[in-house]
């Protein structure tokens, strides 16, 4: 890991919910959310903190959230809104370096290596920009790689930026929880706390051996990750290699019924987002995916279907075949075929018919 590198995390602060305040100056200071209705099986998108100083909370369900918080304003997502905000603030960061990385539409990565400034006080301005451009708020963690700076943009939230220079390091892993480990989930943590490994500190305690015996391939990979250590690029322009959309809901589906009727809703969606996709790239794939009562996932995709309901119906009675338990979430999408072999395919029926 080289010292020189200068990796900027920006993370918008409740990018959809401060959206909807900015546009309705009226609900300034009320606890304000972003997502389904207010129905039993409505999901929260995201939510203001004024709203989460009642609990409140993403993926969390409505009638939930309105149990914790009465007063609560739900309002619809208006994805076109987000998307167009996003791309502003997207054109602010192509002033400072061409190697972005966008994670969503309120979060990417940017690589300001080659700059001579320090990268603090480039990701000051960014935030005074975006402040100045869309009447939002930014937060951003500045370290010498991706995940360090994504950790400390968390920091100082909302509104804040810390950085984590390559002096402290050492220091500001020792008690940092195992929690905040890039590809650390709510089920590996538990793992670790079975083993008494719950902050960076305690790993390091641990050889690459001891971790690989408990952990297989990804124990390497956190005897570098609880030590700072994170050689991954900064990947711009990346080729979209799928589309999908999915439901989380807050009663389980239990029959082939439900399924069919909610995809039908989920259809519609991806339709949509194919639509503003404006790819001439052809689909390769259709696949579905389901998270079971129990959270175990599976998915049964196919080739040569088109791209219609029906073929997604019939991919969800074979699912349904194979595993008919309740489902918590589903999810329809599709996969694109590889630009490169696109253009084998191109090659080899140009040479078929020469």
């Amino acid at each position: 890991m080289s010292p020189r590198r200068q990796i900027i995390h920006i993370d918008m602060d409740c990018f959809y919910a401060a959206i909807e305040v900015r546009d309705r100056p009226e609900l300034r200071r009320e606890p304000v959310a972003v997502g389904g209705h207010s129905n039993r099986r409505g999901v929260l998108t995201t939510c203001n903190y004024e709203a989460r100083a009642f609990g409140c909370h993403s993926a969390m369900p409505t009638f939930q959230a309105l149990q914790r918080c009465p007063h609560l304003v739900v309002l619809p997502v208006r994805f076109d809104v987000y998307r167009n905000e996003s791309r502003r603030i997207r054109r602010i960061f192509r002033d400072y370096t061409e190697l972005i990385e966008p994670l969503s539409l309120d979060e990417a990565y940017l690589d300001v290596s080659h700059h001579t400034r320090p990268a603090a006080s480039i990701a000051q301005e960014i935030r005074s920009r975006i402040r100045q451009t869309t009447g939002l708020n930014a937060s951003a963690g500045i370290a010498p790689n991706k995940m360090l700076a994504k950790i400390a943009s968390d920091w100082r939230k909302p509104n804040g930026q810390y950085e984590v220079k390559s002096s402290d390091i050492g220091s500001f892993m020792q008690s940092l929880p195992v929690s905040k480990i890039w590809g650390v989930g709510k089920k590996a943590v538990a793992r670790l706390a079975e083993h008494d490994l719950h902050t960076c500190g305690d790993l390091q305690k641990q050889s690459r051996l001891e971790l690989q015996q408990l952990f297989g391939k990804f124990g390497s990979e956190l005897y570098e990750l609880c030590r700072g250590i994170d050689h991954r690029e900064v990947v711009s322009n990346r080729i979209r290699k799928s589309m999908s959309c999915e439901r989380t809901y807050s009663k389980d589906l239990d029959s082939l019924e439900d399924r069919q009727q909610h995809a039908a809703d989920i259809f519609q969606e991806l339709s949509h987002d194919l639509a503003r996709f404006k790819s001439d790239r052809p689909i390769s794939k259709l696949f579905v995916k389901c998270k079971y009562s129990d959270f175990t996932r599976s998915s049964i995709e196919r080739s040569g279907l088109p791209f219609q309901l029906s073929s997604f119906q019939d991919l969800l009675d074979e699912s349904y075949e194979r595993r008919s338990d309740p489902i918590r979430l589903l999810g329809l999408g599709v996969r694109f075929l590889d630009p490169e072999a696109q253009m084998r395919a191109t090659q080899q029926l140009e040479f078929d018919l020469g």
